[in-house]
């Protein structure tokens, strides 16, 4: 059973976090921000890009608690509007549009150098967007319990978390570095029919976070 439950918590974090990074969408703008620039400036974005978005989730599956905390927000609260959040962007995937706290961040930052667009837009909002950090957040309040790992000072679901935000940045960064191959066969029919999936899956694990809150908020009520 504990073996059961510890795949279940990872299948349900990673897919969580693969779909809401979304890297082959975030491959696509990557594609149209370096496709001016020379070849070496095209690893050195995808290395500094990456890196800075899982030093950002990383902030927030840590101390995301203590944040929601600090500002008084329960747990139910932050999970219920998680939950809408997702929902939302779900629905513009499964339309096949790109988030607007997306596209406007890429309109804005097309033109500027090569060290401005790692940050921005690549590594925030495309991969550490909203959705992203909300979902680390409340991936990390979902956790039962709070053992810690020998001498370490967080538990094992929370060691979980940063497994899957590793393997999530991971292929985002694969995806960018064999971004000229992998778009000759991801094309633009492709992508859509992917992101409508995708969007799909979104929404159901969405609609799962605010069944989740509603029944820790109203206990007597939903169950």
């Amino acid at each position: 059973m504990v073996d059961f439950n510890v795949v279940t918590f990872f299948l349900y974090a990673f897919t969580s976090l693969i779909i809401i990074v979304n890297p082959i969408a975030a491959m696509t703008v990557y594609t149209s921000l370096t496709s001016g620039m020379e070849p070496p400036y095209h690893r050195r974005i995808a290395n500094y890009s990456c890196r800075l978005a899982f030093i950002v989730l990383l902030f927030f599956t840590l101390a995301g608690s203590a944040l929601l905390d600090l500002f008084g927000i329960s747990v139910q609260a932050f999970t219920i509007a998680g939950g809408i959040l997702l929902l939302f962007v779900g629905f513009e995937m499964v339309n096949a549009k790109t988030s607007r706290t997306k596209l406007t961040s890429i309109e804005k930052y097309q033109q500027i150098d090569p060290e401005e667009v790692s940050s921005m837009p690549l590594a925030f909002p495309m991969i550490a967007g909203p959705g992203s950090i909300t979902t680390v957040i409340v991936l990390s309040k979902e956790i039962p319990y709070h053992e810690h790992i020998f001498i370490l000072p967080i538990s094992f679901q929370t060691l979980i978390i940063i497994l899957c935000l590793v393997i999530t940045i991971v292929i985002t960064w694969l995806t960018f570095i064999f971004a000229d191959k992998l778009s000759s066969y991801i094309r633009e029919r492709e992508y859509r029919v992917l992101s409508r999936l995708m969007g799909i899956m979104l929404m159901a694990i969405a609609v799962q976070f605010m069944i989740n809150g509603l029944s820790q908020a109203f206990p007597g009520i939903i169950q």
